[in-house]
């Protein structure tokens, strides 16, 4: 019973990617560029969407002072690579979201989704090497390389008239399913699946608040969907950093 339990992540990968060779071709709303916030400020367009990217950048600066001495401690060890790789996709989603809200386009998108990708690879092999105890290497540069593919076959296929986003979506909702399946099969610590957890709560209501850019934009009048997603999510990432960070000092101490 305990080898069939074992195999459930495998069994709900499949099952996802079944689902979308079924499904079909995932296309992106004609609508997607027509963000909320249309104000200016110190002479940059889109301004709330374009300065809320900063936090991404901060988040990251601050996980990888904090954490790269520490890359051989047996509390980071094993999903060191992938969490580095997070990072880096964290701290060059500052940049590549930034330029996208600038002018929004299908190619300044690339360069907004290609590090999310990477950042969601880099903490799928980073909480896969932390469960099982292996270093996370392999899995990081396949997981990397799945990232970039996925946002390439998207572009490709958007420029042929029939965009498809499924494998960019995949690589979205794995680690909303994967983490807290993993870390549970696994028995991770109570302290990372509670801070795992309510990262991946804030992503999820962030992503909510995506969809409803405008009417968040009307109902408060001050702050759009996209920008509250934008600070939704680099809550999520401090909230995973914050933990990694306190598992390296609680284990020094």
């Amino acid at each position: 019973m305990k080898s069939v339990i074992r195999h459930l992540p495998l069994a709900l990968v499949v099952l996802l990617v079944g689902t979308a060779l079924w499904h079909g071709p995932v296309a992106q709303w004609p609508d997607y560029h027509n963000f909320a916030d249309q104000q200016a400020a110190f002479g940059i367009p889109h301004f709330a969407d374009v300065a809320s990217n900063l936090g991404f950048a901060l988040v990251a600066l601050w996980g990888a002072c904090s954490l790269s001495r520490a890359r051989h401690d047996t509390k980071l060890a094993c999903g060191w690579a992938g969490y580095r790789l997070f990072l880096l996709g964290l701290f060059l989603t500052a940049f590549g979201s930034g330029y996208y809200h600038l002018a929004p386009d299908n190619f300044r998108l690339v360069w907004d989704r290609l590090p999310i990708a990477l950042a969601c690879g880099g903490l799928l092999a980073g909480v896969w090497g932390d469960a099982k105890g292996q270093s996370s290497a392999v899995a990081t540069a396949w997981l990397a390389l799945l990232a970039i593919y996925s946002v390439v076959w998207w572009y490709v296929t958007e420029l042929a008239g029939n965009g498809d986003l499924r494998p960019y979506l995949l690589l979205q909702a794995l680690p909303m399913l994967l983490i807290p399946l993993w870390q549970w099969l696994y028995r991770a610590p109570g302290a990372d699946r509670l801070s795992f957890g309510a990262a991946l709560l804030l992503y999820a209501v962030a992503k909510g608040a995506e969809l409803y850019d405008h009417e968040i934009a009307v109902a408060t009048g001050l702050l759009t969907g996209h920008t509250i997603k934008h600070l939704l999510a680099t809550a999520a990432a401090a909230a995973i950093v914050a933990r990694l960070i306190w598992r390296v000092r609680t284990a020094k101490a």
